[in-house]
């Protein structure tokens, strides 16, 4: 299904996860689950839509220096959690373009390889394994109506594997969740078009500019480096999801009572 986009003017990859159907034929909920990007450039007529979608809760999967740099933006009352994934921005999507330029100019591939080791080494990391335990714990006592709000900077990779672990949790099947994955690239041509113009303003390298292309996507094999080391370290997602992230029989049931219809 197409994914449903919120109307945010000044962010990007705001979307919710209502609609998406399990495989015992229920259907997510709408207005309870919105993933996204950073929320620190928010207009006013943003955090009306945020207020009117009934946000509750915020969790912020970002480092402690991307919170420090580009707080959060939230209407007043919105619960914040931060729960950051990496002690720093692994996946390079908040460096500046010098940075980048230092560490990804000679080699094109540099970018894409960078990605599918971050992604293979975060499902192993203790701190994202307390970090989505405490999103799981989030979910857990989100009673009300309102909705729960998950993002990272780009809202594809610490935000994108979040939601790979409640789709499924959920009982989403593989196919719509991997799908769900995916539609960040769309929904982040923009910012990548941005980033690649000033590198080419700055005469930035054709490696430069792959390898950012990369940085500022998500890609199959990206998400496959996680379930594979998923798999071999852990067993399978389903063991990932109840030994590691602790989220027992009865806890899956209640989440499902809470976001599913």
């Amino acid at each position: 299904m197409t994914p449903i986009l919120l109307d945010i003017h000044h962010g990007f990859n705001f979307r919710d996860l209502g609609g998406y159907a399990t495989t015992t034929g229920q259907r997510v909920k709408p207005g309870r689950l919105i993933r996204a990007g950073r929320l620190n450039e928010l207009s006013e007529h943003d955090l009306q839509t945020l207020t009117d979608y009934g946000l509750a809760i915020d969790v912020d999967f970002r480092s402690p220096q991307e919170r420090t740099e580009a707080p959060d933006r939230l209407p007043a009352g919105v619960d914040y959690q931060f729960a950051p994934v990496f002690p720093t921005d692994e996946t390079q999507v908040s460096k500046k373009t010098t940075e980048l330029r230092a560490n990804f100019a000679t080699d094109p591939a540099a970018g894409f390889q960078h990605m599918v080791n971050m992604y293979a080494n975060l499902v192993v990391q203790a701190s994202a394994h307390q970090a989505y335990r405490h999103f799981f714990d989030l979910l857990l006592a989100n009673a009300t109506p309102g909705a729960l709000l998950f993002h990272c900077t780009a809202g594809k990779d610490r935000t994108g594997m979040g939601a790979v672990f409640l789709l499924t949790a959920l009982g989403v099947d593989a196919p719509t969740v991997r799908a769900d994955y995916l539609a960040s690239n769309a929904l982040l041509t923009v910012p990548r078009q941005r980033t690649a113009a000033k590198i080419r303003a700055t005469g930035g390298s054709d490696a430069l500019l792959a390898s950012t292309k990369a940085l500022g996507s998500v890609d199959a094999a990206y998400l496959d480096a996680a379930l594979t080391t998923i798999t071999h370290t852990y067993g399978s997602l389903a063991a990932y999801l109840t030994d590691v992230l602790g989220v027992t029989a009865a806890q899956t049931r209640e989440l499902r009572q809470l976001y599913l219809e």
